[in-house]
């Protein structure tokens, strides 16, 4: 579980914040905290692994929490949401090594990638004593191309897709297989395989075959959170 302190002083801004972490499994809300100097009071008394970080605050600003962090060698990630979009502050921030940056307003599909997007990377560094060029390459080249607006395949729709979503969000919770999956949107065995086959080019499902003793084989789907982000560019 991935300690998280939100530092907003806006309270709907940190409320819808916190309503969307609690959406996202594997992180727990620690702390609200309304300005900079209660911040740090906190960091002092418990573990906090991400803090999503705004800028515009009384007092101190944001990036003065970023620069207090790193001046002290705190190992705690930052992904900025705010207001500010200009280049200067953009750009210090980044330097300051900030894991993504959220420019207010935003959707929850945008929240939820960047979330997500850090959990597989602390994943990645966290079971890595070592690590080949192949696999940083890997990793540092290709985490962000699935991100892109792309059109569905061909002979796909986007009605029957959302359909189809619809019904894996109900089926998710366990393995299920494609006649289950078709009985619920009510489309042939043919044509639903065709849209898992698409969410599983995705990784947003995995696929294993279950062979019986008796008939064909089985094809079980498990669904991957970690990646359902990548279905907002198709639905």
């Amino acid at each position: 579980m991935i300690n998280v302190m939100i530092v907003e002083d806006d309270p709907m801004v940190a409320e819808i914040n916190k309503r969307y972490l609690s959406k996202i499994e594997g992180f727990l809300l620690a702390f609200i905290a309304n300005s900079v100097d209660e911040a740090i009071r906190y960091l002092g008394e418990e573990d906090i692994q991400l803090i999503l970080l705004d800028i515009f605050m009384p007092g101190k600003q944001g990036l003065e929490l970023l620069t207090y962090l790193r001046k002290n060698e705190l190992e705690i990630d930052v992904i900025i949401i705010s207001a500010a979009s200009d280049l200067e502050r953009v750009k210090k921030a980044l330097r300051y090594g900030v894991v993504d940056y959220l420019i207010k307003p935003f959707e929850f599909e945008r929240f939820n990638a960047a979330l997500v997007g850090y959990q597989q990377h602390t994943r990645f560094i966290d079971k890595q004593k070592a690590v080949s060029q192949q696999e940083l390459d890997n990793y540092l080249l290709h985490r962000d191309e699935a991100t892109m607006v792309e059109e569905l395949p061909k002979g796909l729709t986007k009605d029957t897709l959302n359909q189809i979503w619809d019904a894996v969000q109900e089926l998710k919770n366990v393995p299920f297989s494609t006649e289950e999956l078709a009985n619920i949107v009510g489309i042939s065995r043919v044509s639903a395989r065709k849209y898992l086959n698409f969410l599983k080019d995705l990784g947003i499902l995995d696929v294993k075959v279950i062979y019986g003793t008796i008939g064909r084989p089985v094809y079980q789907h498990e669904y991957n959170q970690l990646k359902e982000y990548l279905i907002k560019n198709f639905l």
